[in-house]
């Protein structure tokens, strides 16, 4: 028996389109930074999703898990011409990460970790300040949701007040943590910083999709 047909969406690639083989998509994708594809059993599901934004294709099949009532809300509420970040931690302290997406695309534009040894709050705080360097870096005036009320007290005070205690394991995040902190003091910034409502909005986009 042949083995059936895919048909490939690449949203970024170098090449965006609809490709009927994997060794066309592979081309497409290989080396390219930020890739955004999938593959789906029929042309006419592939072309309904490239017809979408990739961030818009991903909400859409997220609907099992966010109510529509949250993604309605979300389309009247939020700021999409904005960038959003994230933390994850394994463990409290755990093995922590960070990232930052672009609201309207969910395209990734940088993630740090994992590290051996963080907390959730420490990954909100440094992935809040890595967000505004990064839209300082591009002279860019975007707002900047997080979904971190401690984290966004903790950037407009300028200081990381974590409990955890500084040892071998997590000697790098602490190295993070002053580079931040001297950041926020000797930088300003006009860019809003937006609380992410969970409870309305669902989960952020910039989520790592672990809970």
């Amino acid at each position: 028996m042949s083995k059936k047909s895919k048909f490939y969406v690449v949203w970024q690639g170098k090449q965006a389109g609809i490709f009927s083989s994997w060794a066309e998509c592979k081309a497409s994708i290989t080396g390219y930074k930020g890739a955004q594809y999938k593959s789906f059993k029929t042309f006419e599901e592939a072309k309904q999703a490239f017809n979408k934004s990739y961030f818009e294709f991903k909400e859409n099949n997220k609907n099992s898990s966010t109510p529509i009532h949250q993604l309605e809300k979300r389309a009247k509420e939020v700021n999409f011409d904005s960038i959003n970040v994230d933390a994850a931690s394994s463990g409290n302290p755990g093995k922590m990460e960070y990232r930052g997406v672009y609201t309207k695309t969910g395209k990734e534009i940088f993630k740090q970790g994992p590290f051996l040894q963080g907390t959730n709050n420490i990954g909100e705080f440094l992935a809040l300040v890595h967000g505004l360097a990064f839209l300082q870096q591009k002279n860019s005036n975007l707002p900047i949701y997080s979904d971190s009320r401690i984290a966004i007290g903790w950037v407009k005070k300028k200081k990381c007040n974590t409990k955890l205690q500084p040892n071998a394991k997590n000697a790098d995040v602490f190295q993070l943590i002053k580079r931040a902190e001297a950041w926020l003091h000797n930088n300003t910034y006009t860019n809003p910083i937006l609380k992410w409502e969970t409870k309305d909005w669902g989960e952020i986009p910039a989520d790592f999709g672990r809970k």
